[in-house]
């Protein structure tokens, strides 16, 4: 997961604008490595920085979430998909 996060961080770095696959692959990579704050603070960086989450992005933050045993964070998650328009 750290590496993870080093890429993603590098990009802009090197003029490449992080899509919507690098942030699922690094919330991805925070799930496996069960660190659930920063798999949630890269899904609320996303819309920062003009990339709409999808049901990837969600369910991977969702399931950090409950590796973790933070189930109510993820009822709370699940329970925002459909105001954020996430289907």
């Amino acid at each position: 997961w750290e590496k993870a996060l080093e890429l993603l961080d590098s990009m802009e770095g090197r003029g490449v604008k992080p899509d919507v696959f690098s942030y699922n692959a690094t919330i991805s990579a925070c799930e496996k490595g069960k660190q659930w704050e920063k798999a949630l603070e890269l899904l609320f960086l996303m819309k920062d920085h003009g990339v709409k989450p999808n049901i990837i992005s969600y369910n991977a933050a969702i399931s950090a979430c409950e590796k973790s045993g933070k189930w109510r964070k993820s009822l709370a998650l699940l329970d925002s998909m459909g105001s954020r328009g996430v289907k």
